[in-house]
Parts: structure tokens; sequence; C-alpha cells
């Protein structure tokens, strides 16, 4: 679920936990003197200049509000170009993305929630091309054949799911049900790029916009969990959750990727993790997050692995340290693998959630540094 919808309660939740990622959110503040200020209130989303050329762009954001805020780029339709998240007060952080000529918004989201305070901006044609590193264009390529392959194993998985639901029997569902989200969450900031579809199959309850009815597989989970029944209601959302991911599914093999896009949606799985899976927000009832959390990390080892070549020759060191937390945190969830799959969230104590977030704020920081590195030439 993406932390635009995220209430003021979970996102201070998610505050408590990320205090020692945003705390050494200054570390990713590299970009260059050629970069795009975004000065970031609690009321204000300020930018040093409103048109640039398309190619590489650094956005050097400082949040000088009081709460923990995001910032996000949209194109046409609000699909989601870029964006990054938990970035603490009185902190800073650089985005490095790849914009083609066109219109788009940069937000801030001051409490991480709403649509943001937005600023319109112009991308020119006037960018000087570079030929892309025949390294990074097969990375690309073998990135989107990840994304389809991903998107192709959830329907049949949401398939085994939903029909459990139809048939009413609510301990087969229960059984499916962290399976079918798998593939989404390994490739969720790609899912949610597409703005229409995340809203329908993902929301939480509490992330629901006025007037917006709640469909999807958290609507399901409380059914499933909390109320422990299906009646005629349910059975009708399975089928609308099969019919919206179908959709989807057709859709995602066109979605727009790019080196610095694939890094940046690295750091924004680990983002996922934080404010969603180690405060146990994410399936509050079936207490499956650790199954998403899994999901989350592996998707972003990907995207990672796929760049590390040129990564590794551009900044040796920040792939020696990705390497290092990857495999440190791999090693903390393996902790908790039961049978094919993981125990149950509310399992895990509080000291122990700390060390998994501990782990996971080890990795995210020199992952927001890995576009920057893809992107020297």
């Amino acid at each position: 679920m993406p932390a635009r919808r995220l209430t003021a309660a979970t996102a201070l939740s998610a505050a408590v936990v990320l205090t020692a990622l945003t705390g050494c959110a200054e570390k990713s503040d590299a970009a260059g003197d050629g970069a795009v200020q975004v000065t970031a209130t609690d009321s204000e989303c300020r930018l040093s200049r409103t048109e640039f050329p398309a190619g590489h762009v650094e956005l050097a954001v400082h949040n000088k509000g009081s709460k923990v805020t995001e910032v996000y780029v949209y194109a046409e339709g609000d699909r989601i170009v870029t964006e990054r998240e938990n970035i603490g007060p009185g902190t800073k952080a650089a985005i490095t993305t790849e914009m083609k000529a066109g219109e788009y918004e940069i937000a801030c989201k001051p409490g991480m929630k709403g649509d943001g305070i937005r600023q319109a901006v112009t991308v020119t044609g006037k960018g000087t091309a570079k030929k892309l590193d025949p390294r990074l264009a097969s990375a690309v390529a073998d990135y989107r054949a990840y994304v389809q392959e991903q998107a192709d194993l959830t329907i049949p998985a949401v398939r085994k799911f939903t029909d459990a639901v139809k048939d009413g029997d609510v301990e087969a569902a229960r059984a499916e049900y962290a399976k079918s989200r798998v593939g989404w969450e390994r490739i969720e900031p790609v899912a949610e790029s597409f703005g229409d579809i995340d809203p329908k199959v993902d929301v939480r309850e509490d992330g629901l916009e006025p007037g917006q009815e709640w469909t999807g597989w958290h609507r399901l989970e409380k059914a499933l969990w909390k109320e422990g029944k299906i009646g005629a209601d349910e059975k009708k959302l399975a089928a609308r959750l099969l019919t919206d991911l179908e959709d989807w599914n057709e859709r995602v093999g066109k979605a727009e990727l790019t080196p610095t896009g694939m890094a940046n949606g690295a750091k924004e799985l680990l983002d996922e993790v934080a404010t969603g899976k180690v405060t146990g927000e994410e399936n509050r009832y079936a207490h499956t997050d650790l199954w998403d959390f899994d999901a989350n990390v592996e998707g972003a080892k990907k995207a990672y692995a796929l760049l590390e070549p040129v990564a590794s020759e551009n900044d040796p060191e920040l792939t020696e340290e990705l390497d290092e937390q990857f495999a440190a945190l791999q090693d903390k969830l393996d902790d908790y693998r039961k049978g094919d799959g993981f125990v149950s969230y509310d399992t895990v104590g509080k000291a122990d959630r700390k060390e998994l977030s501990d782990a996971v704020n080890s990795l995210a920081e020199p992952l927001s540094r890995l576009a920057a590195a893809v992107a020297k030439q």
C-alpha cells in the first residue's frame, strides 16, 4: 500500500519506526549544483525552478517542516514517475530520476497522506540525449521480463484465493491469501504506477478517501480474519479483485521503465517495508506481514542485481555496502521462516521487530544512493 494514503496515526507510527533512517537522510544529500531545490514545509512545496531540460533530473529535497514528508513526481493521470518517502523533519534527501519532455507535477506530502501540495513543472526537450549503456539497456529489458513474470504468476495465485472465497471456504481462502500477494509485492512500485489499480486492490480501511468504496485484498482480509465469514458481498468482491488484477496484468508490460526508475523502485520497496510491514499495519488482521516483507525485499534485490554491474563500476564502495546489508536483512528474515512461509507477525515481539526495523534502515540508506550511482556517465 503506498504511503500517500497513510492516516495521521499510521504516519506517526511509521515515523517512530524510521527515526534511525530519517536521522541519516542527510547522508543521501548528494545532489549536484544543477539540482532542482525542493523545500518542503507543513504548508508549502517550493521549487527553485519549474522548467528544466529532459534527461536525468536531480531533486534536492530539504524538509523544513515539523512532519515526516514524502515527495512524488507525477506524470499525466497521476502516473508515478518516482517517489521518496520518510523524509524526516530537518533532513535532506537527493532523488535522481529520468524525465522525458512533458508536463508533470511535483508533490510534497507532509504527514505522508493525501494528494499533497503540488507544483506544476515543465520538462523541455532541450536536454542532450546520452546513449544508454548497453548493460543498462539489458537491465531494463530483463527487469521488464521479471515484472511481467511476476504479474503472470499473480493471476493464478489470486484465482485460487478468490475461488476459495466464492466457494465460501474460509480456511482455504485464509491459506491462499498471503500467497496471492507475493507477485504484486515483488513489483509494487511498478504495480502502483498505474494510479487507478492500486486503490482498487490494495487499499487499507484507514487509507480510504472520502466516498471511496472499499474493495480489494484488505477488505477480504478483514472479512476472513476479523469477521470469520464469507457473504454474498465478499464473493462479489473476490470476483472484482480478480478482474481488476487481470486488467493490471494486461497493462503492466507497458509500464515505463528506466535504470534510475528501477533503482528508485528498489528504495520504494524498502519504504513499503518500513511504513507497513515492520509496523504490522499492512495485514493487521491476517498477520501475514512477513510474506509481504520478504516479497518486497526480493523485488528490491532483483532490481539491484540487474543494475549492480554498472553501479559497482561507478561506486564500488556503495555496492559493497549494499551486498552486505542485503545479506544481513535476509538473514534476519530467515529467522522467521516456517514451512514454505513465515510465522504469524503477531508472534514477533517488540524487540525482534526493532531488530528487523534496524536492518531495513541499514539497507534503505545506501539503497537511496543507487540511482545516483547508476546515472553517472
